[in-house]
């Protein structure tokens, strides 16, 4: 079936269809299944199918008592918790739309997207948030009611118990109520607006109209085949990730949602929960990846420890012969097959053992993860978009595992590279645009319904896309070469200890990194190693430390041409998270904000005498020339 046959299909398929009406098919179809799963005081919560369509309705039954319908916005600061997904299809029940907003916003963010959307509404998980809110409500006039979900609501702020006694009194008085403000939403009417956190510039709202959300939804299960899954739900619900994944796809295809609240509880949810499909940005793959490593590192065992790494040595050894077409003795096939159930155990460690569709997406992903988790049976599968394309447009398909490989379009998808390289999506997937800008949208999607991503690529003899780099974030060094900065930075971070890697070299004549330590592998290597200072500071400057940095970046210069090579680097006394300015909410690097904050210790590189380290230790004192 050709691309634009698909699409036909797809829209058929389709029609007349809105979040509204996928949400009532499900109630009726898994009435009685777990929809959400959730701890509070330490014990597991649940809601079926049914019990979650009527908070639904005593929510959206509740805002109708207010004022709020067709054509109203509503904010949401909460973490991933059930009240969260329940007031977000309450708003969208009710006739409006939803805005999911990142918790680690300062007020004066927060205001500028009340003030932009318009919202009228704003549901707040607790009083820390809350003040957030109360801070800015002079400031900001549309926004009439704000909901306090737990805690003491003071005056003037609305309790969610409140609201939910409202709307379910309302809602059993005359039921027919609700049915009706449900078929009243059309496939084309918002459904919400999905801000980018931006790396640079103030944040784009990316309108999405229910069409957008339902026809990617049909063709992403047509590739995916995901059905009645146990997933965790854990990135940010204001990422498009998350949002499509756990809250829109749990609808359509009958998924189980385990919602963990704070991504630094991920490991024991995934213990629990025992996914049977997980979505992993790369850094937390890396993250698993290394607590398994550790974990084989600590067993006293030594003939079981080597045992176990010499399996998992013969494992990686086979994916890399298999990836590149040659053939896989069958001594090794045979270790490797004895190997399995260890395999299975190591999964187990991290609550994988069930998982049988694990998906990287939303930044690169180095290639030494990808030959780990495959070694251990459990490749990992690219999913590339970007919120711009109601998340995912392009897949690695199951048949066809290639890494590093952002896959091919998604069925009724189509996909072309322009002159320059920069990779060019049209389907139903594209949004209604930007709200509010028409200006930024008609840069964003051309008159033939293209969206141009921003994303070099290449497109393979094999039909896979690859990702080459980010169109506005080449480095052209003073002699005018161009250089990917991501693909440098992956190969930097081969050390467990890197967390972070940021190539500096535009318009210099050699390429120097800043690198940042990881918070958690970093002080476990130090204790390993003799080191008694686990301080990010102290350990940024201890000789081991800028030793075993100098180790890998010297390693990674065996991979990269000469221009490209690594001369000098500077250890940075600092820890970046979500939290921080350094990254947005999905771990991808905030360049501007990098390049200005550090600006001091980028200059004092390609000073003379220079500061930082030399990779190349015998050249500490003198600036290396490229």
């Amino acid at each position: 079936m050709d691309v634009m046959t698909q699409r036909a299909d797809i829209d058929a398929a389709v029609s007349g269809k809105t979040v509204c009406t996928i949400f009532g098919e499900a109630a009726k179809k898994w009435a009685d299944l777990p929809a959400l799963r959730w701890k509070r005081d330490g014990e597991w919560q649940s809601l079926d199918w049914k019990g979650y369509r009527a908070e639904v309705a005593a929510v959206a039954m509740g805002l109708r008592a207010l004022g709020f319908g067709p054509g109203q916005f509503g904010l949401i600061m909460a973490r991933n918790v059930p009240e969260h997904v329940i007031a977000d299809l309450g708003i969208v029940h009710a006739g409006g739309a939803a805005v999911s907003v990142y918790n680690t916003l300062a007020p004066e963010q927060v205001e500028y997207l009340a003030n932009h959307s318009e919202a009228t509404v704003a549901f707040v998980e607790d009083e820390a948030f809350l003040a957030k809110f109360l801070e800015i409500r002079s400031s900001t006039p549309k926004l009439r009611h704000l909901i306090l979900i737990r805690g003491e609501a003071p005056e003037g702020v609305l309790s969610w118990d409140s609201l939910v006694a409202e709307g379910r009194a309302t809602y059993e008085r005359d039921p027919a109520a609700f049915e009706a403000a449900a078929r009243a939403v059309g496939p084309e009417d918002t459904v919400g607006l999905i801000y980018t956190s931006g790396t640079t510039g103030a944040p784009k709202g990316v309108v999405y109209s229910h069409n957008n959300i339902v026809w990617t939804l049909e063709s992403a299960r047509r590739v995916l085949e995901l059905h009645n899954e146990k997933l965790v739900s854990y990135l940010p619900l204001a990422h498009v990730a998350e949002r499509f994944t756990s809250q829109w796809g749990s609808i359509y295809n009958g998924h189980e949602v385990y919602l963990c609240p704070d991504v630094a509880e991920l490991l024991p949810y995934l213990l629990e929960a025992r996914p049977t499909a997980f979505v992993g940005v790369p850094r937390v793959w890396e993250k698993l990846m290394a607590g398994i490593n550790a974990g084989l590192g600590a067993e006293p065992d030594e003939a079981k420890r080597q045992m176990a790494q010499g399996a998992l040595a013969a494992s990686m050894q086979a994916y890399r012969l298999r990836r590149d077409g040659q053939p896989v003795p069958a001594e090794l096939s045979a270790v490797v097959e004895q190997a399995q159930p260890l395999f299975m155990l190591l999964r187990s460690k991290v609550g994988l053992d069930r998982c049988h569709l694990a998906v990287t997406s939303t930044a690169p992903c180095r290639p030494e993860v990808h030959e780990f988790w495959a070694s251990l049976g459990m490749p990992l599968y690219e999913v590339w978009g970007m919120s711009e394309l109601t998340g995912p447009a392009t897949t690695v398909p199951k048949n066809d595992h290639r890494a590093p490989s952002v896959g091919v379009p998604m069925p009724g998808v189509e996909a072309r590279l322009g002159e320059d390289g920069e990779l060019l999506i049209r389907g139903g997937n594209v949004m209604v645009g930007y709200y509010r800008d028409p200006e930024k949208t008609a840069e964003a999607i051309d008159s033939d319904g293209w969206v141009h991503s921003g994303d070099i690529a290449e497109l393979g003899s094999d039909g896979h896309y690859r990702i080459v780099d980010r169109k506005k974030e080449l480095i052209i060094t003073s002699s005018g070469k161009n250089i990917s900065p991501a693909n440098l930075e992956a190969v930097a971070k081969s050390s467990p200890i890197i967390g972070q890697a940021v190539a500096i070299g535009d318009g210099h004549s050699f390429i120097t990194v800043l690198v940042v330590l990881d918070p958690q592998v970093a002080p476990m290597w130090a204790k390993a190693h003799g080191i008694s200072s686990t301080s990010m500071a102290e350990l940024a400057e201890h000789p081991s430390t800028i030793a075993e940095v100098r180790r890998a970046l010297t390693v990674a210069n065996t991979h990269l041409s000469r221009i490209e090579q690594f001369k000098r680097f500077t250890i940075l006394p600092a820890e970046w998270s979500p939290e921080s300015e350094e990254l947005t909410p999905t771990m991808k690097l905030k360049r501007r904000i990098i390049h200005a904050k550090y600006k001091d210790q980028v200059e004092a590189m390609y000073a003379d005498p220079p500061g930082g380290h030399s990779v190349d230790a015998e050249h500490n004192g003198s600036v290396a020339k490229g």
